[in-house]
């Protein structure tokens, strides 16, 4: 272990988050959860590297962002954390607060044209 400073996940601040979701993300967690978009698994408020984000589907790398009122503030910021997700690996897409709740349908078709065609095959038995 020497000296080198433990990397610590901020896994208790995602949990703390998941219980003080937004309306707007608990509207479109309701579209997400249990792999109700197209068989599709994702998670909600994950650690990735620094970062905590909304929703993941760790599969596909796809991350799904949900930019509130004060986002408006924080443009250049949440620029960087895209240019860093991406450099992992991820794909990301943002959303408002007001296209989920005025357009639910709209962002589910741009999430689903951002994962690959499902393909029957690969589901499990018993899965809906």
């Amino acid at each position: 272990m020497g000296n080198t400073p433990a990397y610590n996940r901020p896994t208790a601040r995602a949990q703390k988050l998941r219980h003080a979701a937004t309306d707007a993300e608990r509207l479109l967690w309701q579209q997400l959860s249990g792999k109700k978009l197209d068989g599709f698994k994702f998670s909600r408020q994950i650690p990735i590297a620094t970062f905590i984000c909304d929703f993941v589907c760790r599969m596909e790398k796809l991350v799904v962002e949900l930019d509130g009122q004060h986002h408006g503030d924080q443009l250049a910021y949440d620029e960087f954390r895209t240019r860093q997700l991406e450099i992992l690996g991820y794909r990301v897409l943002r959303f408002s607060n007001p296209e989920i709740f005025q357009n639910m349908e709209g962002v589910l078709i741009q999430i689903r044209e951002a994962l690959p065609t499902p393909n029957p095959s690969r589901r499990r038995e018993g899965d809906s």
